[in-house]
């Protein structure tokens, strides 16, 4: 299924007008100032139907959260300042949560846990108990777990998002970042994520481990 602008926008006024106790203001500027973001030139892998495809496994994951719509707000930020070439993304993404969600009447108890759960993605690492931590992270991490298909598809945009690198370079880091998701116990820690990708996302990254080190 393709998702619209559109639909992603009445998403966010849903979600929204859930968690806030005031009507105005209209938080649709909020959305396309998100989705411009979401949308920008370098953006290969990270790019609006990574946001669609989030939310879509947030639905697959909701029984699991303490506050799912928490959870969807976190997703909405959790790679909104997105540049391959910087390191401090999760965090600049964090105070953008930081600053928007006040201004659109969201009380300060959940725009604070909204940034944690953006901060928590740098290393989806949910300490024990973190329902909505692990539900954020399972649901950016469903990627790995598709078909041998859809995760060459992925890993594919994500070596255009580091087009910079060179080969031998983006080899080298890449097959460290596999080794390290794989030395893992668990890559999925909701009981759904972990039944739905475990098994899958092992495979896929172990093939492409295969693949850089051949």
């Amino acid at each position: 299924m393709v998702v619209t602008p559109e639909h992603l926008r009445a998403r966010w006024q849903q979600t929204v007008d859930r968690v806030r106790g005031v009507p105005v203001p209209d938080p649709g500027p909020y959305a396309d100032d998100l989705l411009a973001r979401w949308s920008e030139p370098q953006r290969r892998y990270h790019t609006v139907a990574h946001l669609a495809a989030v939310l879509g496994h947030l639905d697959t994951l909701a029984a699991h959260a303490d506050d799912i719509d928490t959870v969807r707000l976190a997703a909405w930020f959790h790679d909104a300042v997105y540049r391959p070439d910087r390191s401090e993304n999760e965090e600049r993404s964090a105070h953008l949560a930081e600053r928007a969600l006040p201004e659109l009447g969201v009380d300060r108890e959940r725009t604070a846990e909204v940034a944690r759960l953006v901060r928590l993605t740098v290393s989806h690492d949910p300490g024990p108990g973190d329902r909505d931590g692990e539900v954020l992270c399972d649901a950016d991490l469903a990627v790995l777990g598709g078909t041998p298909e859809e995760y060459a598809r992925y890993a594919a945009a994500v070596r255009e998002e580091y087009g910079f690198v060179p080969d031998d370079v983006f080899r080298e880091g890449r097959a460290d970042v596999l080794r390290r998701l794989l030395e893992l116990p668990r890559l999925f820690r909701s009981p759904q994520g972990h039944d739905r990708w475990e098994l899958l996302a092992r495979r896929n990254l172990t093939t492409e481990l295969e693949l850089l080190t051949a």
